[in-house]
This record gives structure tokens, C-alpha cells and sequence, in this order.
């Protein structure tokens, strides 16, 4: 029996318990699911922004939010460093040709806050760059909200020896090793820096309009749970009422042996 690895055992004192855990989340998901289909039927564009430092959950907090919905409805944008042609674009452009359409939920694993964050604190952009994203971004946020968008951006907020216990797994985890990128490291070691612009992001940016909600991530778990409630608690969507499906008999009018005319080819080798 493989070993469940370093995310599935998080269960450290006052931390929450895997069995209430999966009871919840299950009953988030069914909500999930409703919302899913009242923003099909009702048109609905939202844009859901998670940002966070590095290891602070968010890769685990977009896994719980689309493992039983379609990726047709929920879509999610991580974007790569950019491209020569990109940083000849303005900056926002990339992010808004990813948008939703009627019917969708785009979800940005890190955004345009990458100019308030990561940018910044590496010198990826100038002083004066970073200032002005600060400027206009509540501008940007406003115009896209008024045309109907809906924009909700959540904070992961970890604490600096949980980030540091993670950071230690992943040296130690093959299967999570991936994970710590030499941006990373770096980051490490400049926790202060990264304060001081989270705290600079949040008095320019957190507007009347497209507000932050910080939530704590220490625990996992917990997280993930406040995460998508709070989601579904920013959108006022109902149940949608549908037809339960009924299956139609399976025609045997052209039956044949269908097993026996694939019995002799090739199959996997059956080790588990």
C-alpha cells in the first residue's frame, strides 16, 4: 500500500480532523455543483483571484474547489513567467484575454498581483512600474466590475513557521520536490520583504468595490473549508431545478461478443 504523502497528514495539534474535513468539504461540493449550474443557466462571468505567499495552499485550496465540477464552468489560469512578446504587451492584457464569458468561472492561481508581489520585491519591474500598477489597479478593478464581471480576491495567509515546515517537507518529499523552484528559495529568506509589499498591495487595493478577505492557512484544511464558502457566500445563486435522468434500455439488436473481439490484445499488465 503506497504511503499517503506529506498533504495528507497535516493532523497536528488543533488542526482539523481528516473525517470532519471530508464531511464538509463533500457538502461544499454539492453547493459547488448548484452554483455551477445557476451560472450556466444565469450567464454569470466571476473572476476568483487567490494570491498568497509560496506554500501558502493555494494549489491544495484550487484542488478542493474544481476535483467535482467541470473545467468547462470552472477554469483555471496559472500563467508562466513572461513570454518577449508579453512584456511587450501592457501588463494587464495577458490576464484579461483570460476572462471569463457568460457561463464561466475563472480562477487565477496567482494574477496580475504578481507586480505587487514576486515583481516587486525581485526587481522583475521598476519603482515606478510598481507604483503605477498600484494607482490604476482599483481603476482597472472598478471598469471590469461595472461591466458586469464579478471579481472576489482571497488572501492565503500563512504563518512564517508553517512556511517553513512546508518548505522542509517539500526538500524531503520526492512527489513535492517539484514544488520549490529556485524562486522559491529566494523567497524564503526574504519573508520581510514580501510583508512589507502584501501590506502595500492591500492599502492601495483593498477597495469598497473588489475588497481582500484574508484567510488564515496554516491549517490546510480548515482553509480550503473557508475558502469556498466564502466563494459561494459572494454569489447569489439558486438551485436550479432539473429532470432526473431516467436511462433508456440498451438496444441488443446488434449484440455480439464484444469481449472476446478485444481478448487478444494488448493490456496493461494488471500489478495492483
Amino acid at each position: 500500500m503506497p504511503k499517503k504523502n506529506g498533504n495528507d497528514t497535516d493532523n497536528g495539534p488543533g488542526k482539523l480532523k481528516r473525517k470532519i474535513y471530508e464531511r464538509e468539504l463533500r457538502e461544499l461540493q454539492v453547493e459547488l455543483c448548484r452554483l455551477q449550474e445557476w451560472i450556466k443557466v444565469s450567464g454569470e462571468r466571476v473572476v476568483i483571484v487567490l494570491e498568497g505567499r509560496d506554500a501558502a495552499g493555494k494549489g491544495g485550496t484550487i484542488k478542493a474547489l474544481t476535483e467535482r465540477v467541470s473545467p468547462r464552468v470552472f477554469q483555471v489560469v496559472a500563467l508562466p513567467a513572461p513570454s518577449d512578446r508579453d512584456k511587450t504587451q501592457m501588463y494587464i492584457q495577458r490576464y484579461v484575454e483570460r476572462f471569463p464569458a457568460g457561463g464561466e468561472i475563472v480562477i487565477f492561481d496567482r494574477s496580475w498581483y504578481n507586480r505587487a508581489g514576486v515583481e516587486y520585491v525581485m526587481g522583475f519591474c521598476t519603482p515606478e512600474q510598481h507604483q503605477r500598477f498600484l494607482e490604476l489597479c482599483p481603476v482597472f478593478e472598478k471598469f471590469v466590475i461595472e461591466g458586469g464581471l464579478r471579481l472576489i480576491k482571497i488572501w492565503l495567509e500563512v504563518g512564517q513557521e508553517e512556511q517553513d515546515r512546508r518548505f522542509k517537507a517539500r526538500i524531503e518529499d520526492p512527489v513535492r520536490q517539484w514544488k520549490l523552484s529556485p524562486m522559491d528559495v529566494e523567497s524564503y529568506s526574504r519573508w520581510y520583504d514580501y510583508s512589507r509589499a502584501r501590506d502595500l498591495m492591500f492599502q492601495h487595493t483593498d477597495s469598497e468595490h473588489a475588497p481582500w478577505h484574508i484567510v488564515h492557512s496554516d491549517d490546510k484544511k480548515r482553509a480550503r473549508l473557508n475558502v469556498i464558502a466564502h466563494i459561494l457566500s459572494q454569489i447569489p445563486y439558486k438551485k436550479v431545478e432539473r429532470a432526473k435522468v431516467k436511462l433508456s434500455s440498451r438496444s441488443n439488436k446488434r449484440a455480439y461478443d464484444d469481449q472476446r473481439a478485444i481478448a487478444g490484445r494488448r493490456f496493461v499488465a494488471e500489478k495492483f
